[in-house]
């Protein structure tokens, strides 16, 4: 069920190490194209791969510009994983495209390079989205409330929930938070919970108290039970499920407006 690799305190997601593999291999391929045609076609793929992705993270912005705009600096935050790969292959096609109609001799290089980018990624979207089902569903793990209530995880089953494994510590689990805080006020038809890893219950109330974050479904995970469970061992990691409890999503990393309301839709349409 991960969906990232671990090597040592680094926690990559695969569609990340996708988008690195198309990128090495498209500027290796240009490179070595460009050097039997005799020519320097190295700075122009670069040059495509980063229209390319500002066109990627532009598109992403433009469709969910309403959360973008109510906080127009998170645009330039792109750890929170916004982006459109397909607008951004198309940006970076047509730039390759128009500098190939002025430098004829760069064409072949060009497309050769981008053609192999393009293919990688196409198939390891495929590969990534067709992953066996685990099967997996909100287990049935007994955690604690802040007041000292017994919960279990898979009470929740009925509405769409999103859980969301988080610690005090964490820097981005703090900046995240108040997104999550502010979606559990705004979407009443969906469960948020709020998996405390290993904190006690005097730390974790009193670091919602002094941020004025008064939040439902805070539960303590003393034992790390849900990491366990969902085999993630990064911070912060939420999890989407469907209104039957089965899991739909998984987010690796910190969370904006935008990027929560795009993952929010696989499990409430």
């Amino acid at each position: 069920m991960n969906n990232a690799m671990v090597v040592g305190p680094f926690v990559l997601p695969y569609a990340l190490l996708l988008v690195f593999a198309a990128v090495a291999l498209t500027v290796y391929v240009g490179h070595r194209s460009g050097r039997k045609a005799g020519i320097d076609v190295e700075a122009v793929v670069w040059h495509a791969v980063l229209v390319g992705l500002v066109v990627a993270r532009l598109a992403f912005v433009w469709e969910y510009r309403s959360a973008y705009f109510a906080s127009p600096l998170g645009i330039l935050d792109i750890r929170d994983g916004g982006w459109n790969p397909t607008a951004g292959f198309v940006g970076a096609w047509l730039f390759a495209l128009s500098r190939g109609a002025r430098l004829p001799a760069l064409r072949q290089p060009l497309r050769s390079a981008l053609l192999v980018g393009t293919v990688i990624w196409a198939v390891g979207t495929v590969a990534l989205s067709v992953r066996p089902d685990t099967g997996q569903e909100l287990p049935a793990l007994s955690l604690t409330s802040l007041e000292g209530r017994p919960i279990n995880l898979a009470e929740f089953k009925g509405k769409p929930t999103v859980v969301n494994l988080w610690a005090t510590w964490c820097p981005p689990c703090v900046r995240e938070m108040p997104v999550l805080h502010q979606a559990q006020i705004d979407r009443t038809g969906v469960n948020f919970v709020f998996l405390n890893q290993g904190e006690s219950a005097e730390k974790v109330g009193a670091w919602l108290q002094a941020r004025q974050l008064s939040m439902n479904n805070v539960l303590l995970d003393a034992n790390r039970q849900a990491a366990a469970a969902f085999k993630q061992g990064a911070l912060p990691t939420t999890l989407f499920f469907d209104a039957k409890g089965r899991l739909v999503s998984t987010r690796i990393g910190e969370l904006s407006a935008a990027t929560l309301t795009e993952r929010l839709q696989s499990v409430t349409q």
